[in-house]
């Protein structure tokens, strides 16, 4: 008998199980979310990808889909792969949750093909966008910024401090946008590289806040655009004893902007800096009572010195500062004279608290811990209701209830009565199915004639122009809003430099914050084309948040003398600017229109106009109603009036405040680069022009609409010479 040839199949299947998880292993990637693992909800943040591929090379695209909270916007970037390459990229991603989120990344290939994935991604914090997330670009891990323990026992209303490595560090300045400050360790400076560090001092004229660490001169002087971006020239390094000044800093009302605290019981207080009475309950400061270390302030400090350009002295004395401040743009650089990560600052029993005032902690969560600045809704449903197609019209809620009453009288009592009547009640079996089509075919009717139209594109620019020598910086949110007439996909792209795409907001009592729309976003390099789906009969509003630098639009130049403003504004568009306006020292002028490149001077009386608060509230109090009545199906339908001044009064939200009682009903959430009160608090003036039926660039719109219409509103700073 002949023996039977051994069976391989075994082995077959053994070397194929050995196999495939080999193979899998051949394409590594790491996602890195947020700022050191932590976002701040209703914000841009970064998220950095690091993919390895030890294989055959392939052209794929990496997928981050969200999980639970905030689901419908899908990023999506092509990337190429080669055998043996390491690629790191950085996507601006929109935290668009109030709760802790998860995230599924992928690496797919040509063929649709999972070469690599990880599930269920989970930042390691998120807090609310009213507290600061201080980037710590350090030397020393133990050197980065620390912050007191706050009284509220909340995750979610804890400050954070994030380390940044300069592998990782941002380079867009939209997903910096999170970032309240930013400590610079000098030496850290020379390993930013041209992109990041063009990113950063976009940031930073936006309204961020750098604090620049001098550990040794040479990080300053040899590095150039550090060098020319710090208010002083350095020349010397010395140590001293005299460094009292820091614990006084510390313990005064002083801020880290030069301004004071005001101490207002934040359960009464309109906004930060507002006026008030002698009867608004206050609070003492929680700074003033810190004990003196006096290891401290025997120690020798090494300090750097110098020449002063346009800085202030913000600690120490004039002659030998410990601290300096100045203004970039609408934002801050702090120059600490000495190095935070070296002794004997390292040791200072009051390192927590310093570095609470300069990342402007606000000083309430040190009081209590019930510090809450309830913010129930977005500003973006304000710009969507001035956006939104007026082609939509609601059923009031009185039809609705008639509607419903008549349906409930004919399917019952009348056609009861009727049946019995003719004495055939066995009937209903075929009278109910009628009376379903019929009121669904006039439900039907109701809805063809309240809702059924053309399809329309609208835009709304909100621009932030920032002078860049002959050229200017200019940060923009474009609002857009789709109305279909039918189920359908649209395609949408970003024509600048630096872009990103992202749903409208939605922030309510109920919701809890999270995007309203669903889109496949296709990121380009720095900019982006997305489709994004639309329902029937529905107007959908979608943000563009970009950045790009080009030649100024207008010009805007202030002085101020003992009973006026003198300004002289020039228009270099072609297109006539139809209501222009001036807030400063916080009132509000009307000063009329101004033509396609003309030039106007102005002058604005002191005492005269409008206060600001007054114009905030006067125009802003119906962004209450107007968004509570958009997100409602059902009841009046209402468009907003004036939607320049509209407009313009939400650039100062934090005047409004809904309701009543010990905490307020709230105001409106505004991303941090929005909001304009802080901007007029420090002594700037602000100029906003209305200019209709122009866009600043190429429409995002990919596709051909019926109905189209753009404005755009300008925005511009300057200090009051």
């Amino acid at each position: 008998m002949a023996a039977k040839p051994p069976c391989r199949f075994p082995w077959l299947l053994l070397c194929l199980l050995l196999c495939v998880p080999a193979a899998k292993g051949l394409v590594r990637m790491d996602v890195f979310l947020g700022y050191d693992g932590v976002i701040a909800e209703g914000s841009w943040f970064p998220v950095a990808v690091e993919v390895e591929n030890d294989g055959p090379g392939f052209v794929g695209a990496f997928q981050l889909s969200p999980g639970q909270y905030g689901e419908g916007q899908t990023r999506v970037m092509a990337i190429e792969l080669p055998t043996s390459t390491v690629k790191r990229f950085i996507l601006p991603v929109y935290g668009s949750s109030r709760y802790r989120s998860t995230w599924d990344a992928r690496i797919v290939d040509e063929k649709g093909k999972v070469r690599a994935e990880s599930l269920s991604i989970q930042m390691r914090r998120q807090i609310q966008g009213d507290l600061p997330i201080v980037g710590a670009v350090a030397r020393t891990a133990t050197g980065i910024p620390v912050l007191p323990e706050v009284r509220s026992k909340q995750n979610d209303w804890q400050p954070a401090v994030a380390r940044l490595q300069p592998v990782l560090f941002p380079d867009t300045p939209i997903a910096m946008e999170g970032l309240r400050a930013i400590y610079l360790n000098s030496e850290k400076a020379l390993d930013l590289k041209l992109n990041q560090v063009n990113a950063l001092i976009a940031w930073l004229n936006a309204g961020g806040h750098l604090i620049v660490g001098v550990e040794q001169i040479i990080h300053v002087n040899g590095n150039e655009w550090l060098k020319r971006l710090l208010p002083c020239e350095l020349d010397t390094l010395a140590t001293t004893t005299n460094h009292g000044s820091l614990q006084e800093w510390v313990r005064s009302n002083r801020r880290y902007d030069g301004l004071e605290y005001s101490f207002v019981d934040f359960r009464t207080s309109r906004r930060r800096g507002s006026s008030t009475t002698s009867q608004t309950p206050r609070f003492s400061n929680p700074f003033e009572n810190l004990s003196r270390d006096s290891a401290f302030e025997e120690a020798a400090l090494q300090v750097a010195s110098g020449t002063l350009r346009d800085a202030e002295v913000l600690i120490g004395p004039k002659e030998a500062p410990l601290a300096l401040m100045a203004r970039r743009g609408r934002g801050q650089i702090t120059v600490l004279m000495f190095s935070p990560e070296l002794e004997p600052f390292l040791s200072w029993k009051n390192r927590a608290h310093f570095w609470a005032k300069l990342s402007d902690l606000p000083p309430e969560t040190l009081v209590t811990d019930q510090y809450q600045r309830y913010q129930p809704y977005s500003i973006d449903g304000v710009f969507g209701v001035m956006v939104d197609s007026k082609q939509v019209r609601k059923l009031p809620v009185f039809w609705l209830l008639l509607l419903l009453v008549g349906y409930l009288a004919v399917i019952g009592p009348l056609d009861q009565y009727w049946l019995k009547k003719i004495n055939r009640q066995m009937l209903t079996w075929l009278t109910f199915p009628v009376y379903v089509v019929c009121f669904s075919a006039l439900i039907y009717l109701i809805g063809y004639r309240l809702r059924a139209g053309e399809t329309e594109w609208n835009e709304l620019h909100v621009v932030d122009v920032f002078p860049m020598g002959g050229q200017t910086d200019q940060r923009g949110w474009t609002f857009g809003s789709i109305y279909s007439p039918v189920n359908a996909r649209y395609k949408l792209a970003g024509d600048h430099p630096f872009a990103s795409l992202r749903g409208e907001y939605m922030r309510n009592y109920y919701r809890g914050g999270q995007e309203a729309t669903k889109a496949n976003i296709e990121q380009r390099g720095n900019t982006y084309a997305a489709e994004v789906s639309v329902p029937v009969w529905t107007s959908q509003l979608f943000v563009s948040d970009w950045w790009r630098r080009s030649e100024p639009p207008l010009g805007f130049g202030i002085v101020a003398d003992q009973s006026a403003w003198q300004l002289t504004v020039t228009n270099r568009l072609k297109t006539r600017v139809e209501q222009l306006r001036l807030f400063v020292d916080g009132r509000a002028f009307d000063l009329g229109n101004l033509g396609g490149q003309e030039t106007k001077s102005f002058t604005a009386r002191a005492g005269t106009g409008e206060t600001l608060e007054n114009y905030a509230l006067r125009n802003g109090n119906q962004f209450f109603h107007a968004v509570q009545q958009r997100q409602q199906a059902f009841g009046q339908t209402f468009a907003m009036g004036d939607v320049p001044n509209s407009a313009m009064a939400a650039s100062f939200v934090s005047f409004l405040k809904e309701g009543s009682g010990p905490y307020g009903s709230g105001s409106f959430m505004a991303p941090r680069a929005f909001e304009l009160t802080d901007t007029i608090d420090h002594g700037d003036a602000v100029l906003m022009a209305w200019v209709p039926n122009h866009a600043p660039g190429k429409s995002m719109s990919q596709f051909s609409a019926r109905r189209t219409h753009h404005d755009t509103l300008f925005r511009l700073s300057t200090p009051v010479k």
